[in-house]
């Protein structure tokens, strides 16, 4: 090999070749390649009938009538290429024994589905044309080729199927216009050879090689073995003879790759940066942690912690949750002597201790609510009758708007014992609640957590005592309710009585809506 040669044969590793990997692509005469993959016995140099021929003499290269065609899966051999090949069927050994045995040469076919059986109408009808540089036979009884592509060529006519596949074919000349176009769209593929180069796609040699090519189909079928695209794609432009339109379609693909590994490259940039930030975070909070240690106030990160885990497991509102995931922020970078420490602990605890996701089921049974009421009460049967008609509703019903009872007499005929009762018969949890001589405003709302020692009203004290979004509250003494300068509870009892507006009922000290709808 001289000198020129040797500088324009590039080297190169391909990522789709299922029998190896492709060692070769040589841009002038065949040469015989040797690699540490081919030292096995029996090993056989074949013949090179192309040796001293130029690309004139390659067109002459007369091809046996007729050519022995083997099928490939998921590559495609162009000119040029030289590509490393496992053969284990028998029938393909015996296509190699006799091409040895001839003039070398082969007919390389990329197979339509490589499941199926070798066949005719399995193959593509354009392929390669290779000679057969170098074979040994494997211990395994598997036989490696070297093959060196030549030229395109297309099965003109199916000559036998058995032992092997064999055709007539003829040459499937390129069409070459040495245009303005077509040297332009050269020197578009090398630059975007070497910007794949430059994200680290490709080898350094192999685009310096690239940089120096002047043969504009070599280049396009160098490029295009070169990116990671469908073996379709591939095929196609193996089957392009016109090398412009072989050109633009290279430029189409590798303009996509391009953008393919953009994207990949800023996606890897976002999750390097995520990752980076969350290391970040990760190591100041052991530094806090280990600050906090030293300072006796370890026990406190427990105590985030448990919080942390409550307020996962609360079951709160979208809105709800970023109030609470902000407080507890909030908490843990507050010192623990610092009065605010306290006021937003309290105030977290009540956010979690709340029953905003838990219910208790109704089992409403007419007739054991009869029974209950008739147990706990003797005559009253004009109210009895009135409460079993409303649950009677609620039962057909299923869910009904504002379910309030209004109780009117004078102390003592058991209108606190009858909504007693009806918890009972609706299997909800009882709460009652007195009002009577109430002038605050504060004892509905309750307070904004602004003053010390502010706590929720009596409606959300309720909610958390009874554990549960659903219980009956019993609101006695109301017609002895009150009212000073301090506010009118009436007037905050509203909202709570409302069903266009309990359903977002905001206490004060909570500073966000609580649904009182089920109450």
């Amino acid at each position: 090999m001289t000198d020129e040669a040797k500088k324009e044969e590039v080297h190169y590793e391909h990522a789709n070749v299922p029998a190896g990997e492709l060692i070769g692509f040589s841009l002038e005469r065949p040469t015989l390649q040797t690699n540490a993959d081919f030292t096995a016995s029996d090993e056989t140099d074949a013949d090179d009938p192309l040796e001293g021929g130029s690309d004139a003499s390659r067109h002459d290269l007369p091809i046996p009538n007729p050519l022995p065609i083997m099928g490939i899966d998921n590559f495609v051999l162009y000119p040029f290429m030289i590509a490393p090949m496992i053969v284990g069927l028998e029938h393909s050994k015996q296509l190699v024994n006799d091409a040895l045995r001839g003039e070398k040469l082969v007919g390389i076919f990329l197979k339509k589905n490589a499941n199926d059986a070798e066949s005719f109408d399995n193959l593509y009808q354009v392929g390669t044309l290779a000679v057969i540089l170098k074979m040994l036979r494997m211990p395994d009884g598997s036989i490696r080729l070297l093959l060196h592509g030549v030229e395109r060529i297309r099965i003109e006519e199916h000559v036998a199927t058995e032992p092997y596949l064999s055709a007539r074919v003829e040459r499937l000349n390129e069409t070459n216009s040495e245009t303005r176009a077509t040297q332009a769209m050269m020197k578009t593929v090398q630059s975007q050879l070497q910007r794949i180069s430059q994200m680290g796609h490709l080898s350094e040699d192999l685009t310096s090689a690239v940089m120096d090519m002047h043969d504009a189909g070599k280049l396009g079928d160098l490029a295009i073995s070169n990116v990671q695209v469908k073996v379709e794609e591939r095929q196609e432009a193996l089957e392009t003879a016109d090398i412009e339109k072989r050109l633009e379609r290279v430029v189409e693909i590798l303009g996509r790759e391009i953008d393919l590994f953009q994207l990949g490259s800023e996606i890897q940039n976002k999750v390097a940066t995520k990752l980076d930030k969350h290391q970040r975070d990760y190591m100041l909070r052991e530094q806090i942690k280990t600050i906090r240690k030293e300072l006796g106030e370890d026990d406190e990160s427990v105590d985030i912690e448990e919080l942390r885990i409550a307020v996962e497991a609360a079951g709160l509102p979208e809105d709800a949750r970023k109030v609470a995931d902000k407080e507890l922020s909030r908490l843990k970078s507050m010192h623990p002597s610092s009065p605010e420490y306290s006021v937003s602990r309290t105030y977290l605890d009540w956010i979690v201790s709340l029953p905003w996701s838990v219910s208790t089921p109704d089992a409403i049974q007419i007739d054991a609510a009869k029974k209950i009421l008739d147990e706990d009460h003797y005559g009253l049967i004009d109210v009895k009758d009135r409460i079993l008609e409303y649950l009677s509703v609620i039962k057909l019903k299923k869910q009904i708007r504002g379910p309030i009872l209004c109780f009117v007499g004078p102390p003592g005929v058991g209108k606190t014992s009858l909504g007693r009762s009806i918890a009972r018969a609706l299997g909800r949890k009882f709460y009652r609640m007195s009002v009577g001589g109430m002038r605050d405003e504060a004892e509905i709302r309750g307070h904004r957590r602004t003053y010390i020692g502010s706590m929720p009203g009596r409606i959300i004290k309720a909610l958390k005592d009874c554990g549960a979004n659903n219980p009956l509250i019993m609101i006695d003494e109301i017609d002895k309710i009150g009212s000073d300068f301090r506010g009118d509870p009436a007037s905050a009892l509203l909202e709570v009585l409302d069903p266009e507006q309990n359903f977002s009922f905001t206490d004060h000290y909570l500073d966000m809506p609580f649904d009182l709808s089920k109450v």
